[in-house]
């Protein structure tokens, strides 16, 4: 099932993204065939990256401020709506958990009710097909609670989602997602794992790319750049072996605070990956040798933003500025990268709403 999947029901099916950042689910959602006609975000910079990648229009609007009316002209006339969305999900990550002590706390992040916000655009648009991606710990928050009760009253099938671990979808990261798909049609579901999770590795989408040095940028893909290393940093790293800890380093290389009886759990910072494994989950720290397992695996530097995006499965010529833009800050663009929906998983939760009105239309 594909684009002529679609041509061939002769129904104009087309796709508005709420919290759409670069276009990552908006993307998926389009090599699995779909005509999504807008995005909507509250960052500015979001824009080049959305809209020039993928031919759609970007709304740069706070979702509090966005109205039903204005969601609903997004679409043509006589089209059949479907109303994707990934709410930031920092209020209900493990960190978040971690640094809020209360659930009132939490509750009192700003971010932490956008999904509420979600749910009123729902109520006014009354799409045929809803589709929200997040963290799994979003399950147990009474936000959550309220979003799935608000589908239900509003007449839409749901089995309350499920979660995701990517590698059985063919992405190479140690990441798990929820998603939530609802239809007004009847049951919807999740497509099965479309990969053997034990063969899924990083190797082929970034063996092959030019070789780059701490600090530099490739001449021919600006995206392909390296942070630089402090000389500390470049000893650690070479002393690094795949898939392996600080353990292995010489004892005059190792952080003050990993030689303390505290410090001992925390073994995957300063870590290199290896060919043929699974990679971390990508955060918007992957190009920060010292925030995770971000050491290439043979080159003595951290993960270049390029790679970074292409373990978020996004195509190896999508642009998150302008191509004759030379200076950037690193920093923005892997925080662009890393809290993009990866474009596989898009690609997925698309082909699920395929299926599913392949069965009912």
């Amino acid at each position: 099932m594909d684009e002529s999947f679609l041509e061939a029901i002769n129904m104009p099916f087309e796709v508005v993204d709420l919290f759409c950042g670069v276009g990552g689910l908006t993307c998926g959602m389009k090599q699995a065939g779909f005509n999504v006609v807008a995005g909507f975000d509250n960052d500015k910079t979001c824009e080049y990256p959305y809209s020039h990648n993928n031919n759609s229009n970007f709304h740069c609007r706070n979702i509090k401020e966005v109205t039903s009316d204005e969601v609903n002209n997004c679409y043509s006339a006589g089209a059949t709506k479907i109303l994707v969305g990934c709410a930031p999900c920092q209020p209900f990550s493990t960190m978040s958990y971690k640094r809020f002590k209360t659930p009132s706390a939490r509750e009192a992040d700003l971010k932490y009710n956008l999904l509420s916000e979600f749910g009123r655009i729902i109520e006014g648009v009354h799409p045929l097909i809803v589709s929200m991606e997040n963290v799994p710990e979003i399950r147990n928050t009474s936000v959550f609670k309220e979003f799935v009760e608000l589908l239900i009253n509003n007449g839409y099938f749901t089995d309350g989602g499920q979660v995701v671990y990517c590698p059985d979808y063919g992405i190479p990261q140690n990441r798990h997602r929820f998603v939530l798909l609802a239809s007004l049609q009847g049951e919807i579901h999740l497509l099965p794992p479309t990969h053997d999770r034990k063969k899924v590795t990083i190797r082929p989408l970034i063996e092959g790319l030019p070789k780059v040095e701490a600090g530099e940028t490739c001449p021919t893909d600006h995206l392909h750049r390296a942070a630089k290393l402090s000389e500390l940093n470049l000893k650690r790293i070479r002393a690094s072996v795949p898939g392996g800890t600080w353990r292995d380093w010489p004892e005059e290389l190792r952080c003050a605070c990993h030689r303390k009886e505290s410090g001992q759990t925390y073994s995957s910072v300063y870590g290199r990956m290896s060919w043929d494994k699974i990679g971390s989950t990508m955060t918007t720290q992957f190009i920060c040798y010292g925030t995770g397992r971000y050491g290439h695996p043979e080159q003595d530097r951290a993960l270049t933003l390029r790679e970074g995006a292409l373990l978020q499965t996004f195509p190896r010529d999508y642009e998150f500025f302008p191509s004759d833009v030379t200076e950037y800050n690193m920093r923005d663009v892997a925080r662009h990268i890393g809290n993009a929906v990866p474009v596989r998983l898009g690609e997925i939760i698309g082909r699920s709403i395929q299926q599913h009105l392949c069965k009912n239309i």
